[in-house]
């Protein structure tokens, strides 16, 4: 099946419904002298309302229907009967969605967890009826108002993605293959860099049945914070993540210094947002089935003064240890501040 496209920043034109004309109405009872004004008011417009959905992954609905309204309000009916209100426009995004405004540099709202909402345009409230004039001498009031317009807003959407872990590495440093082996995710995976395009999400089903989400992010390139490369598109996605996986190619099979890697890696997140490095981290030296990734980690070693994760995503030597240290992360409790 041919995956969705994945779009994490899109432009929302919402225009909320417009309210029901109040309505112009007499009784007409046969048995009634003089019947006096009756006519309702007309109905409020429909919202429009963002919804965090966690089984949305992508903005790409809202990208290719970027226009959403919302239903107009009822106009009010005769014997005082109140207009239908119009319907809510429901719009579905992902959790972590923010909404700003396209003018300026406000952020309006930032709707993280499942369910929750934001409205971003609110429906034109509803005409009076000339049953609201009623009164003696006046049986025949034609007095009524039109509703009110819906609002109408253009807004900017902007996705980061909820995870817990963030995989960081450079092209074809087997983030997705590290992926696909410590969770139910189905990356592409290749012997090529960049095979991962965008963001994708896997979870981590611990003995005890408790679970982590894992992102595997883009392959990051050195420039990457200045556009280079792809991964400057996705670095944002990395802000939310509550700990960082440094995923690095410890046989250097191409070409490159796992040493050179590993600095550049913490460099470029640093230019980003200097607090990533202040994130809880692992870091994994892959590909340890590989003959040069001794002597390289080795070296590795003495030059950063870290401990790192040995594996191979590929035989699956070491998963086990990079899980059991990703629940001790997560369980670890945090930091108080002074």
């Amino acid at each position: 099946m041919k995956s969705r496209r994945f779009v994490d920043t899109v432009t929302l034109y919402a225009f909320a419904g417009n309210g029901g004309n109040g309505c112009v109405s007499w009784r007409r009872e046969k048995y009634v002298e003089k019947g006096g004004p009756n006519g309702g008011d007309g109905g409020r417009g429909g919202h429009v309302i963002l919804r965090a959905d966690k089984d949305t992954d992508s903005l790409v609905d809202i990208y290719f229907a970027p226009h959403q309204r919302a239903e107009d309000g009822g106009r009010g009916g005769s014997q005082t009967l109140t207009g239908k209100c119009g319907e809510d426009r429901i719009v579905k995004v992902p959790c972590g969605t923010e909404v700003w405004d396209p003018t300026s540099t406000q952020m309006l709202a930032d709707i993280v967890n499942h369910g929750d909402e934001f409205m971003v345009a609110n429906g034109g409230k509803g005409g009076l009826g000339n049953y609201r004039w009623r009164s003696r001498g006046y049986e025949a009031l034609t007095a009524h108002t039109d509703g009110g317009p819906g609002e109408e807003i253009t807004l900017r959407l902007e996705l980061k993605l909820v995870a817990d872990a963030g995989f960081v590495g450079f092209p074809n440093a087997g983030k997705s293959s590290l992926l696909a082996a410590i969770s139910a995710a189905h990356p592409k995976i290749g012997a090529y860099p960049f095979t991962t395009l965008n963001p994708i999400i896997g979870t981590v089903v611990f003995e005890d049945y408790s679970h982590l989400t894992v992102a595997d992010m883009p392959g990051l390139i050195k420039g990457a914070h200045d556009g280079i490369g792809l991964g400057h598109a996705f670095l944002r996605h990395i802000e939310r993540a509550k700990y960082l996986v440094y995923v690095v190619d410890m046989a250097g099979v191409d070409g490159r210094n796992p040493v050179d890697d590993y600095r550049c890696l913490r460099k470029e997140l640093e230019l980003h947002k200097a607090d990533l490095l202040k994130r809880p981290a692992l870091i994994v030296a892959n590909k340890m089935d590989v003959e040069s990734a001794k002597k390289n980690l080795e070296k590795f070693v003495k030059k950063t003064h870290t401990r790192p994760i040995r594996l191979s995503a590929i035989t699956g030597n070491g998963i086990d240890k990079l899980k059991a240290a990703l629940k001790k992360l997560r369980d670890k409790p945090p930091k108080k501040k002074r």
